[in-house]
């Protein structure tokens, strides 16, 4: 689905002219809602603050996210994700504290303005049906990406107005999560399974209920440490479950090849549930460049010897067959789909231990090159833009998602086991076998995850909704050869929580700050 610059036509939220009479060559709130044209427009303005800087889009935001966690390192602290590592974010931080909040909102105001105007134009009902099914969805997205950075944000379901939403106070995060999984609900009754043509990339019924489980999966865990999270388990697991019992209908499966499942030939592929399209050249990203040049988002050591022997046994492991001589011979293919290492081949050249000079290693995953030259039409991608989409839920996470609520809800089994070895079986990984504890097993399934949704931006939720970032970014960060970068800080009584950006407590008064901040 192309999101171009029609959404630019949209002017949601301006005040209303002094004027008796609107000028007919500009579009304001009075004469917008006239057509089926202008509800497509806005409906395309909704998609579009997803490729926003705070959101999936902006230079690299998804890809320096992962450089929150202990999977990565940001030398320039791009976008403030640095100091989130650290330990050192503030309310007055800029980057993407004050950003992510201010343009999920902006996100919500146009959702709500659709939803309140959109009746207006005669339409098909089918396809109003459809529309209203896709908002519903972004609109939870927008304040699923609020609730879990923030907690409590103010909920706002009207169209934008100062003078009764600008001095809100935030409303309790369960409330925001209840009205999350409502919208979802509601778009998963209105959507269809699959779309067609040019309408391929917009919310399906399958990307709804994916969306439900991870949403319910993060109530579940340690993070959160609520009385009923044995409940919240089951119900995590069955909103997982719902989506699997779908896959044939939908067409969903993991794709055969891992490194190509993140490349544009293979954009929309089975796996995809839901993307963030990008098209060039009419909107981009910096993916290509800062994987090939910049290494803003440089891999970490910690993350390297975190991938298994090809024989499943982790690195120090006794008979792995690990070699210090050879530290990235024999190991989990998913390694060489996501990670170029000293030794390695990479766009036709020997990887020196200068080429990715920040910590000796570069992130492939989310960039075209690999391994053979890159052809002229790659290597010159127009001032540096990348339009590979980015993906927001995969099949894989859904099969992940399933093991996880399902081993802390009712224990190991085979249908845990069972899902988990459909994702390392795609890159002939073996099988987890034999019997295990669900302690045992959640050890396993939380490597799985770090594995393989590295470089994805979702390690760093991970080890928030685990709880054990408190572990994990209290630690020294080291470079490919054991030298150290620097020592990260986490408090537990602070970091688990981003704060309300100052700004906006500059403008509202009653938004109370997160503790510690």
């Amino acid at each position: 689905m192309l999101i171009t610059a029609v959404a630019s036509l949209i002017l949601f939220g301006c005040s209303k002219s002094l004027l008796e009479t609107s000028p007919d060559n500009k579009y304001v709130e009075g004469n917008f809602w006239k057509s089926e044209a202008a509800v497509n427009a806005a409906l395309t303005g909704c998609y579009a603050v997803l490729t926003y800087s705070g959101l999936y889009g902006g230079d690299a935001t998804p890809l320096w996210e992962e450089t929150a966690s202990p999977n990565a390192y940001n030398y320039g602290n791009s976008m403030g994700f640095n100091a989130i590592a650290e330990g050192t974010q503030e309310s007055s931080s800029s980057g993407i504290i004050p950003t992510r909040y201010h343009d999920c909102y902006s996100g919500i105001g146009r959702c709500n303005t659709f939803l309140a105007h959109a009746g207006q134009v005669p339409l098909d009902p089918d396809t109003y049906a459809r529309m209203r099914g896709e908002v519903h969805f972004l609109r939870a997205l927008f304040y699923f990406n609020l609730e879990n950075y923030y907690g409590g944000v103010p909920l706002i379901l009207d169209p934008p107005d100062v003078a009764t939403q600008g001095e809100l106070p935030r409303t309790p995060r369960e409330e925001v999560v209840k009205q999350v999984l409502s919208d979802l609900d509601s778009a998963a009754v209105l959507l269809p399974l699959k779309y067609s043509g040019a309408d391929i990339g917009r919310a399906t019924k399958g990307a709804a209920l994916s969306l439900k489980a991870r949403v319910l999966l993060y109530e579940a865990s340690p993070l959160l440490n609520t009385d009923n999270s044995q409940q919240k388990w089951q119900e995590a697991e069955a909103a997982a479950e719902a989506v699997i019992d779908l896959a044939p209908a939908a067409g969903y499966g993991l794709f055969d090849n891992y490194r190509a499942l993140f490349l544009p030939e293979n954009e929309n592929n089975k796996e995809v549930i839901f993307d963030v399209q990008f098209i060039y050249p009419d909107l981009g990203t910096s993916f290509d460049l800062i994987g090939r040049q910049y290494n803003s988002n440089a891999p970490l050591l910690d993350l390297a010897e975190a991938y298994e022997m090809k024989n499943g046994l982790a690195i120090d492991a006794p008979n792995s067959g690990y070699d210090k001589t050879s530290p990235y011979e024999n190991r989990d293919p998913r390694l060489y789909a996501t990670i170029v290492f000293p030794g390695d081949t990479f766009m036709g050249k020997l990887v020196t231990t200068s080429r990715f000079a920040i910590t000796g290693f570069g992130m492939k995953k989310y960039t075209v090159y690999d391994k053979q030259p890159a052809s002229s039409d790659v290597s010159d991608l127009k001032g540096g833009q990348s339009y590979t989409n980015f993906i927001v839920l995969r099949y894989a996470g859904i099969l992940l998602m399933y093991a996880e609520a399902r081993n802390e809800a009712t224990g190991p089994d085979e249908k845990v086991l069972a899902a988990i070895n459909q994702v390392r079986g795609r890159v002939d990984m073996p099988p987890l076998t034999g019997t295990y504890t669900k302690d045992s097993l959640r050890k396993l399934i939380h490597l799985e995850r770090r594995i393989e949704f590295a470089g994805e931006a979702l390690y760093y939720n991970d080890i928030r909704r685990w709880k054990t970032a408190e572990q994990q970014l209290n630690q020294k960060i080291y470079t490919y050869n054991h030298s150290p970068i620097e020592t990260r800080t986490f408090d537990p009584a602070r970091d688990y929580w981003w704060p309300i950006p100052q700004v906006q407590r500059d403008l509202n008064p009653n938004l109370d700050q997160a503790p510690g901040y």
